[in-house]
């Protein structure tokens, strides 16, 4: 049986089947293993690890330990509380109408940041002049309908993490901030550091970013000095803001102080720099990276719930799951009747009732001819609803192309 326990109660002789870090460069070979003796406790807590889940089929137990099925029909019933306060958003244009303008602003804004990426790598300075239009196009097209770039920035490749991520931690940061009623001044600043937030990996060798393996200790140290990098490189930046560069120099910093480079906690980390820490966590755990696979939006959210016990600002975990919605626009879902589901617009009523595009019949293990359901109106099919999110993987389903 899969438990979850807090650090204090892990015990030599437990099997640990998960270290319950998603979000964290840990120096473990695996997220599961057998705990042996007192130095890996102490080496799991210093990685600032609060809880992890244990096997006790493998190792000892703890007997009053919820149970990984409690752990998350809890955290189900949070984001279902989270869902019943329904966010008004109105676009100020359809989604198929902004898809093709949002689809040349992420070009852009992918090759801007490459090359200011390469200008890093090659010792040139970084311009803000390059940024900012890009930035106020990012703006325009997010205030005209918000999905569009956001489920565009999803159509990414592992070799081109590096760029991507950047690129759409600078639109989250700009669309969380809308919701959260940031001026167009401080949006526009968001976006910048947003896009900046890594540009200090640079500065990191590639064989190091882009190992599959265990690192070191000594690489993981070089890994999270990209942070002082970053802060290095903006502070030296021509017109770049002290909003910019705190959003830079702090988003991995937690609000229980287990964060770095400072070991910051609660308000002593700005605002926009604990949302950009939510966003920075999201993006990165709903993408292929080198060393670990894509998780459903939907799952993610939930992992962003649970863990802003200890490492997220909870009221702002409750404000992003509102704002990209518990299923985002592009993302896959089972229905109860076995259909597979593509989410194209955000529901009217609830969040947990969106309108979806069928296009899968798993009973059948086939294709269908897509069409429109809005689950919070009855259809040809009866009622229907999301059962979960469904991996777009394991399904070979491309959602996307489906928008």
């Amino acid at each position: 049986m899969i438990k979850k326990i807090k650090i204090e109660e892990l015990k030599p002789g437990m099997h640990i089947h998960d270290l319950n870090c998603g979000w964290l460069y840990h120096p473990f070979v695996s997220n599961s293993m057998t705990v042996k003796d007192d130095q890996i406790i102490q080496k799991i807590g210093r990685q600032g690890i609060r809880e992890v889940y244990i096997d006790t089929d493998k190792g000892w137990d703890v007997v009053d330990a919820p149970t990984e099925e409690e752990v998350r029909e809890e955290i189900r019933e949070g984001l279902d509380r989270v869902a019943e306060e329904q966010v008004d958003y109105l676009p100020q244009v359809s989604l198929r109408e902004e898809l093709a303008n949002a689809s040349k602003i992420k070009k852009e804004a992918k090759q801007t940041v490459h090359d200011i990426m390469d200008d890093v790598r090659f010792g040139r300075q970084v311009s803000t002049e390059r940024i900012e239009p890009v930035v106020d196009r990012m703006i325009d097209s997010i205030f005209r309908n918000q999905d569009a770039l956001l489920s565009l920035s999803r159509i990414r490749t592992v070799d081109e993490y590096t760029y991507t991520h950047s690129m759409t931690v600078g639109i989250l940061m700009i669309t969380f901030g809308k919701h959260l009623g940031f001026d167009l001044s401080l949006l526009r600043e968001v976006g910048v550091g947003g896009i900046l937030h890594d540009v200090g990996k640079m500065k990191v060798p590639m064989k190091i970013l882009t190992s599959a393996g265990v690192l070191s200790g000594e690489d993981l140290k070089t890994v999270k000095g990209h942070v002082i990098h970053s802060r290095t490189l903006l502070e030296e930046t021509k017109g770049m803001t002290e909003i910019s560069i705190l959003l830079a120099s702090q988003h991995h910093e937690r609000v229980d102080g287990s964060g770095y480079p400072d070991g910051l906690k609660g308000d002593e980390i700005e605002v926009y720099s604990q949302a950009a820490a939510i966003i920075d966590v999201y993006d990165a755990m709903t993408s292929d990276r080198c060393y670990q696979r894509r998780m459903p939006p939907t799952d993610v959210l939930g992992k962003l719930y649970e863990w802003s016990k200890y490492h997220f600002n909870t009221e702002l975990v409750q404000h992003f799951v509102k704002c990209v919605g518990i299923y985002p626009i592009g993302s896959l879902v089972l229905l109860d009747n076995g259909f597979l589901a593509v989410v194209v617009n955000h529901g009217q009523k609830s969040m947990l009732q969106p309108v979806v595009r069928i296009i899968y019949n798993t009973h059948k293990d086939s294709h269908i001819i897509p069409y429109d359901v809005d689950l919070a109106r009855p259809s040809k099919d009866g009622e229907q609803r999301i059962v979960s999110a469904a991996s777009p993987d394991f399904w070979n389903i491309n959602p996307e192309i489906y928008l």
